[in-house]
Order: structure tokens, then C-alpha cells, then sequence
């Protein structure tokens, strides 16, 4: 693989590849609107696993820490838990119910655990999306509304600064965190990107603290400094570029098929290519001892049931704008 290249992991096309995560040594993504988990191991190049098939939308999933082959997951229309082989357990869904449909969009975890996730209007209705947070004690808590395609959130190293993307309105903030308690304080508008720029989707962050941004629309992957400057950007070759990981000398790239009229040969594919840049695995979420039934909202255990978008894999509706 060049230097100055990227390429596909494999002949997988996906509608809506998302939330790439570097893991144990693998790299994880969702098809979102399949509601699918993947797994990519460089040893077994030729092979991608699904671990996971829930038949709701998967927004996004963080390991849970000394739980090998577990996951919490922001899915549907809340929070759930999946095992390596028994059923999914949902947290909480706190989106179910609402005055229109909603699903979960993307999520991650800080440095100290804490899982967070956001939601929005399967049309993206503005306005209608949140931001969710899952403490160590398995207590969710609603702690920003009025977002309308919010992705992200990803974290500084040392957990005092959440970053995150509202896809519609083509911005990122920076929000200062408390690492001890998880309370958000003031916020910034850190980057600003015109239409012509692309929408800036999934992110992540090196270990230097930079902020590296998937460009929805431009079919480029942008690096920012944490003040916001920009400090290049990589074309990936197809318009629709989803989220950014990295891992094992490989940075990683997730695109689409979704809302491409004529999709190209590259289009929701997986792609990588090499690279020196160095970033932390997927942070992992840390529950406490004593709370592995979570809260009163999860002691029920169950299955998915195919209350938003039925069983059939179709996606939300058309319309809105990106994912």
C-alpha cells in the first residue's frame, strides 16, 4: 500500500459505512442504516466479519472494559448493550415516544469511561437531535438538545474538551468537560465549514490532540489543529466520507453509497492507507462494580424489538440531509 493512496479493505460496498473504531487490534465499523457491526483484521485481510446484525439503525459502538466481545452501542432509538453470542439489553431510549421519529446517531467514550451519544430526526428536522451521556453507574442523561445532525463527540487526551460536529449546519465545537464529574461548561465554535468544504461528519483525535474531520460531501479528510487551523487535508477519492480512525500504521477512512445518485467504484467502500500518525484505541466504556444490570431502566433483559424502522432493513426516510 503507498503511502499516498488509499484503498479499499475489501470489495464490500456499504449503503452508510460509519463509526470506524481501532480495537484489540482490529478495526470496527456499522453499517448504520443496516444496523450491522464489522470487523476487520489485518492478519485476515481478506476477511470481514459481522459480529452483529441488529436490524435498527447502529449509530455507533465502544468496547466495555474487561468484558471481552461486549459492546455498548448507541442503536435505534437509545442505548443498548450487546454480548458476544446472548441478547441485546437496552440501557434506556430516551428517544422513544417522541413527537416524530428519531434514531441514535453516533457515539464514543472520554478517557474516564463515560459513554456518549447523540440522536437525531430520521429527517433531520432541525433542532430535534441531543446529545446523551452514559455515566460508569449506568445513569443517561440528556445533557445538550437542539442539535440537528450531531456526530462526534470525540475528547482531548486528557479529557477536557469534547469536540463535536453538527453535520447540518456544517460546524464543530469545543466544549469544556470536567473529567471527574463529566459536566460540560462553556463552549466555542472551533470550525466552520462552507458547503463548498463538505459537512463535517465522524471525527477523531491523534495523540498530539489533533483533531482529524471526515468531510461529508468533499470527499476529503481534514486535520485541525486544537485552536481549529487547518493543517491539511487528504482526498479519499469519493465524495461521501464518513468518519476517520487509526490503528496499526493505518489510517482508516469509512464512506457511503447513501444519497449518491451515481455512486462511484469506491463509494461505500472501507479504505486505508499508511500512515505515522499515532492515536489511542477506541476508549472503552468503564462500568462500575455492582452495576452490571445497570439502573432501574435496564434490569429488563431483551431483544431489539423493530419498533422504529420494522425488520426489514429499509432505511429512515429520504429527505433529510446528511447522516
Amino acid at each position: 500500500m503507498r503511502e499516498d493512496h488509499w484503498r479499499p479493505i475489501g470489495p464490500a460496498r456499504h449503503q452508510l459505512a460509519e463509526a470506524a473504531r481501532w480495537h484489540d487490534g482490529r478495526l470496527y465499523y456499522t453499517d448504520l442504516l443496516r444496523g450491522t457491526l464489522h470487523a476487520w483484521d489485518p492478519a485476515r485481510p481478506g476477511r470481514v466479519r459481522t459480529p452483529a446484525d441488529l436490524g435498527v439503525p447502529l449509530g455507533a459502538v465502544a468496547p466495555v472494559a474487561g468484558r471481552a466481545g461486549e459492546w455498548i452501542a448507541a442503536a435505534g432509538d437509545g442505548i443498548v448493550r450487546l454480548g458476544p453470542t446472548g441478547p441485546v439489553r437496552w440501557l434506556a431510549r430516551p428517544e422513544a415516544g417522541a413527537d416524530r421519529p428519531r434514531r441514535m446517531n453516533d457515539a464514543g467514550c472520554d478517557p474516564a469511561g463515560r459513554f456518549w451519544a447523540t440522536s437525531m430526526a430520521a429527517d433531520a428536522a432541525e433542532g430535534a437531535g441531543s446529545l446523551y451521556r452514559v455515566d460508569t453507574d449506568g445513569g443517561v442523561h440528556r445533557v445538550l438538545a437542539g442539535l440537528t445532525v450531531p456526530n462526534g463527540p470525540v475528547f482531548a487526551p486528557d479529557g477536557t474538551v469534547l469536540y463535536l460536529a453538527d453535520s447540518a449546519r456544517g460546524e464543530i465545537t469545543a466544549h469544556a468537560l470536567d473529567p471527574a464529574t463529566g459536566e460540560l461548561g462553556r463552549s466555542r465554535t472551533l470550525v466552520r465549514l462552507p458547503a463548498a468544504q463538505g459537512r463535517p461528519d465522524g471525527m477523531a483525535v491523534d495523540a498530539r490532540g489533533r483533531l482529524w474531520v471526515a468531510a461529508w460531501g468533499a470527499g476529503t479528510v481534514r486535520c485541525h489543529a486544537p485552536d481549529g487551523r487547518l493543517l491539511g487535508a487528504s482526498a479519499v477519492g469519493t465524495p461521501h466520507v464518513s468518519s476517520v480512525a487509526f490503528g496499526g500504521g493505518l489510517m482508516f477512512a469509512t464512506t457511503a453509497r447513501h444519497r449518491l445518485p451515481e455512486p462511484d467504484a469506491l463509494a461505500g467502500a472501507v479504505l486505508a492507507r499508511r500512515s505515522e500518525v499515532a492515536a489511542p484505541p477506541a476508549a472503552a466504556y468503564r462500568e462500575e462494580a455492582g452495576t452490571r444490570n445497570g439502573n432501574t431502566a435496564a434490569a429488563a433483559m431483551d431483544r431489539i424489538s423493530y419498533i422504529a424502522y420494522g425488520n426489514s432493513h429499509k432505511p429512515p426516510p429520504a429527505g433529510g440531509r446528511t447522516p
